[in-house]
C-alpha cells in the first residue's frame, strides 16, 4: 500500500474539489468532527463533493494513496460511525452537497434521489405528487446515512425499515479503486442473481461509498386516528397489540410504548405540553396509537376514528383503564419530546434494543429487577416501538445521584442490560442505529464468530487496506 504523501493532499484534492469542497481551516472544519450525541475528533480536511463525478475521483485518489475516510452524511448518527476519531489520520467526506438529483416517479410510486438529499427535502419534493417517504424519525437524516444504519421509526410495523423499501443504489468501492457499483433499478421483481444492494444497507458505510439510490414511496394519507391508552397491567400491552392487528389489521400503523417517568418528564421540562391525563393523574405506562389509510373518508365509507373507538370501547375494563382518543398532533409531540425531556434530567444511558415481541413483557419486569437491585439511583424512563420489538429501555443517571457518574460503572450497565437483551431474549444490541464505535465492543461480544468471518471477508474484498469508516466487522 502507498502511503499517503500528506504535501500533496491539499493540492490535489482542492484541485478537484475546489475552493468550496475542500476544507482544511479549524473553524471550517469544527462541526464535522463532532457527533449528534457522542464525542469530538480531529480531521486533516472536510472533503465534500457536489457531483457524482467529483465523489468517484476523490475516492479512487484516496484509495491509491492510502488515505483513510469517514464518511458522513448530516452527521445525526448516535453511534459515532461518522465522525473521526482524536488520530487525525482521517479526512471526512462529506455528502452534504451531493443533492440536487431527485426524480420522482409516480407511476411506478418510487423515487431517484441523491445520497445527500434529507428526509425533509425528500418528502417536500414528494408531497405534490400526493407521496412520502414514511421512515418517520426524530431526526433529518441525509438518504445515505439511512441507507448505511437500515433506519426503521416509528411506523415501521406498517411501512416497513429502509431495506424493505429500498429498490436500487449506486455506490462507489475502494476496490476496484473508485469502481462505480451501478444497481439503479426501480423493480421491485428482479431475481436475475443477488440482491448485491443489501450488502451496503446497515454497512455503516464500511463496503462503499453509496451516492444515489432508488426508493419505494407511499401514498401520504387521507385520513387517521389516534389515541393514547393505558393498559390493565404490562400484560395487557400486548393483548392491545394483538387485538389491534386483529381487528384493525393493515390501518395499524404506529404502536409505541410510553413509561409514565418518561411521560412525566415531558411535562416537566417541555412547557408548551399539557398532560392528556390532567384529571387522573400519570399512568404507569401508556401506549400511544395510530391507524393511518390512504382512502379517503368519503368515498371508501371507512371512518379510522369510528374504528378505533369502537375497538378500543370493547376492550375497556379487561385490557384498558383509559384512553385519550383524537388531537392526533398533540399526542405525537409527546412521544417525539421524550429523548430532549430527558437530557434534563440527568446523564443519559440511551439503549437501542430488541427482541421478539413475546419477550418484551418478561424483559421489561427482569430489567426493572435488575436495575432497582444493583443500580438503585437509575431512574429508568423507556419507551419504544413494541409493534416491531424495538424498545428504548433509557437509563438517567441524576446529577445529584450518589455514586456520581462513573463511565467505567456505564459500561458495567450497559453490558449487564445487553446481556439480559442478547443472551436471554435473543435480542440485539443495535435495534436502529447500526454499528459504529460505540457499539463495537459490543458487536465483537455478541455476534457469532462465523458471522464475523463472514463480515470480515466480505469487507476485506471491498476494502483491502481497510480505509472506509472506524468500524471492522471481522474478528476482534
Amino acid at each position: 500500500m502507498r502511503k499517503s504523501d500528506k504535501t500533496d493532499l491539499p493540492a490535489r484534492l482542492s484541485a478537484i474539489l475546489g475552493p468550496l469542497g475542500y476544507l482544511s481551516a479549524p473553524d471550517d472544519c469544527a462541526r464535522y468532527v463532532r457527533g449528534a450525541r457522542y464525542g469530538e475528533g480531529q480531521t486533516l480536511a472536510v472533503l465534500r463533493p457536489d457531483s457524482h463525478e467529483q465523489l468517484q475521483q476523490v475516492v479512487a485518489w484516496c484509495a491509491a494513496h492510502g488515505q483513510a475516510l469517514v464518511l458522513q452524511g448530516a452527521n445525526t448518527g448516535l453511534v459515532a460511525a461518522s465522525t473521526p476519531d482524536a488520530s487525525g489520520r482521517y479526512l471526512v467526506l462529506s455528502l452534504e452537497r451531493l443533492r440536487r438529483h431527485i426524480v420522482v416517479d409516480p407511476v411506478n410510486r418510487s423515487v431517484e434521489v441523491d445520497a445527500g438529499v434529507t428526509l425533509q427535502d425528500l418528502n417536500a419534493a414528494l408531497e405534490p405528487h400526493g407521496l412520502f417517504f414514511p421512515i418517520d424519525l426524530g431526526a433529518n437524516p441525509s438518504i445515505g446515512g439511512m441507507i448505511a444504519a437500515n433506519t426503521g421509526g416509528a411506523r415501521l410495523i406498517k411501512y416497513g425499515d429502509v431495506r424493505q423499501n429500498l429498490l436500487g443504489l449506486r455506490a462507489v468501492l475502494m476496490e476496484p479503486a473508485g469502481a462505480v457499483l451501478d444497481l439503479m433499478t426501480a423493480l421491485r421483481k428482479n431475481n436475475t442473481g443477488p440482491d448485491l444492494k443489501q450488502i451496503l444497507v446497515g454497512s455503516s458505510g464500511a463496503y462503499g461509498v453509496i451516492t444515489r439510490a432508488v426508493l419505494q414511496v407511499h401514498c401520504i394519507p387521507r385520513q387517521s386516528a389516534t389515541a393514547l391508552v393505558v393498559p390493565r397491567d404490562q400484560a395487557a400491552v400486548l393483548q392491545l397489540l394483538q387485538v389491534l392487528e386483529r381487528d384493525c389489521g393493515e390501518f395499524l400503523s404506529a404502536f409505541e410504548g410510553i413509561s409514565g417517568a418518561a411521560l412525566q418528564a415531558v411535562l416537566q421540562h417541555i412547557p408548551a405540553i399539557a398532560n392528556p391525563f390532567a384529571a387522573e393523574g400519570l399512568p404507569d405506562y401508556c401506549v400511544l396509537l395510530e391507524l393511518d389509510s390512504s382512502a379517503a373518508r368519503e368515498r371508501s365509507g371507512l371512518d379510522l376514528e369510528q374504528l378505533l373507538t369502537r375497538t378500543l370501547e370493547d376492550l375497556f375494563g379487561e385490557v384498558i383503564d383509559n384512553a385519550v382518543l383524537g388531537r392526533g398532533q398533540d399526542l405525537w409531540r409527546i412521544r417525539h419530546a421524550i429523548s430532549e425531556a430527558l437530557r434534563h434530567q440527568g446523564k443519559l444511558i440511551a439503549f437501542d434494543i430488541s427482541m421478539p415481541r413475546s419477550a418484551l413483557v418478561e424483559f421489561r419486569s427482569e430489567a426493572l429487577t435488575l436495575m432497582a437491585a444493583r443500580y438503585p439511583w437509575l431512574r429508568v424512563m423507556d419507551f419504544g416501538h413494541w409493534a416491531d420489538g424495538g424498545c428504548h429501555f433509557n437509563l438517567v443517571w441524576p446529577h445529584s445521584a450518589e455514586p456520581p457518574y462513573q463511565a467505567g460503572l456505564a459500561e458495567e450497565i450497559r453490558t449487564a442490560l445487553y446481556d439480559l437483551v442478547v443472551l436471554r431474549h435473543r435480542g440485539s444490541f443495535s435495534a436502529e442505529h447500526g454499528i459504529g464505535p460505540y457499539n463495537l465492543a459490543y458487536y465483537q461480544r455478541y455476534t457469532a464468530p462465523s458471522s464475523r468471518r463472514l463480515a470480515g471477508r466480505l469487507q476485506n474484498l471491498l476494502d483491502p487496506q481497510r480505509l472506509l469508516g472506524l468500524t471492522w466487522f471481522g474478528e476482534a
